[in-house]
């Protein structure tokens, strides 16, 4: 009887020890894979922080459900992404997400600035964005050194960037919104429709010449169809291009489309031939997108990308319909925190001066500025 028990006892101890051995197996399988997710991140984004959760009391003024808007910023135009961040926040109720695109040498300067104002309680990530993946798929241009820069075409990206979000916003630093950004993350997609982009045509833009800009608004201001790989594609000359500063995406629908690959293959084409037309009339970026969504995209209302603030120095439109605006966008050489810039009043209520003092607004009388 005595032996029964300790065959029984010893029964006992194995299976208990089998389990320990079990159990610490599976938690060294979890670590590892815990490892490989945060280290698996395609095209060298990489995910550099997240500020933690902002406190209760303003979590429940908010919507829960997650919106994520997707903004660049590069070290000279640090104040805009400040102002853009700062008005989207204040004008919603929504449970809005920042994926800030950057560079390692802007990380340190962004951080300082969103930690140290009233925008700290901001939900934010930093993904810092790898150039090397535009290898091979830019011309170099003397005359367009500033629309070229890697950070441009991050939105060619956005899946890579947002892995786990079915859709998002995108929106250029020369922006401020003027009403709650969920209006414009529900606008609808068609199916099948990957973006949804405002057309160059629509009633708020076409009033308006911009002088030296070429054809600012149509296929043939950004593609050169004396070219006979522009020709084969059979896209009328005429048609309405669109605006890719400010969008809506569907991400499913953009990788099942392989929307990214397809925008590489323009990419690469154009260093081989030089598709892009001479007088090209907006951001390199655009003209790829024009080809991949050639009639296969959404339209958002115009009012969410009043646009051409900064084609000239003067004022465009009446300061009624820049009131009535819902998102102001400041495209061309006249940024808001330059010199001369139309409405550039209605940008700085929204800028927040930088606690390193890096970043100062040029203004005619900045000495006056900086003594306020």
């Amino acid at each position: 009887m005595t032996f029964r028990k300790v065959n029984i006892f010893i029964l006992a101890l194995a299976v208990v020890i089998f389990l320990l051995v079990l159990h610490h197996n599976f938690l060294g399988l979890s670590d590892f894979l815990k490892r490989e997710l945060s280290d698996s991140n395609a095209l060298g984004l990489q995910p550099i922080d997240f500020i933690p959760e902002a406190p209760q009391k303003l979590i429940e003024k908010r919507n829960e459900k997650e919106i994520p808007v997707v903004i660049t910023a590069s070290e000279d135009r640090l104040g805009g992404i400040i102002a853009a961040i700062n008005s989207i926040y204040h004008n919603t109720k929504s449970n809005v997400v920042f994926h800030i695109i950057t560079q390692n040498d802007t990380v340190d300067h962004l951080r300082s600035w969103l930690s140290n104002t009233v925008l700290k309680n901001v939900k934010y990530q930093i993904i810092d964005f790898d150039p090397h993946v535009l290898e091979g798929k830019m011309r170099v241009d003397s005359e367009q050194t500033d629309s070229i820069k890697p950070l441009t075409f991050a939105r060619f990206y956005l899946p890579n960037l947002l892995p786990y979000s079915e859709k998002a916003i995108y929106v250029d630093d020369d922006v401020i919104v003027q009403d709650d950004i969920f209006e414009l993350y529900n606008t609808p997609l068609k199916p099948g429709h990957a973006a949804a982009f405002s057309d160059d045509c629509d009633s708020t833009t076409n009033k308006f010449a911009v002088r030296g800009a070429g054809n600012q608004y149509n296929y043939i201001g950004f593609l050169d169809y004396k070219k006979e790989t522009i020709r084969k594609l059979a896209m009328k000359a005429s048609t309405c291009s669109f605006n890719p500063g400010v969008f809506v995406a569907n991400l499913t629908e953009w990788k099942l489309k392989n929307i990214t690959n397809q925008l590489e293959k323009w990419m690469k084409l154009n260093v081989v031939e030089e598709l892009y037309s001479k007088t090209l009339a907006g951001n390199v970026a655009t003209p790829p997108l024009l080809i991949v969504f050639y009639k296969q995209y959404s339209n958002i209302d115009p009012l969410w990308n009043v646009r051409h603030l900064g084609s000239s120095a003067g004022k465009r439109y009446s300061p009624q319909f820049v009131k009535a605006a819902k998102l102001l966008h400041w495209n061309g050489h006249f940024k808001p925190w330059g010199r001369t810039a139309s409405y550039s009043d209605v940008w700085e209520k929204w800028y927040i001066p930088d606690p390193t003092g890096k970043f100062n607004l040029i203004r005619r009388h900045s000495e006056a500025y900086k003594a306020k």
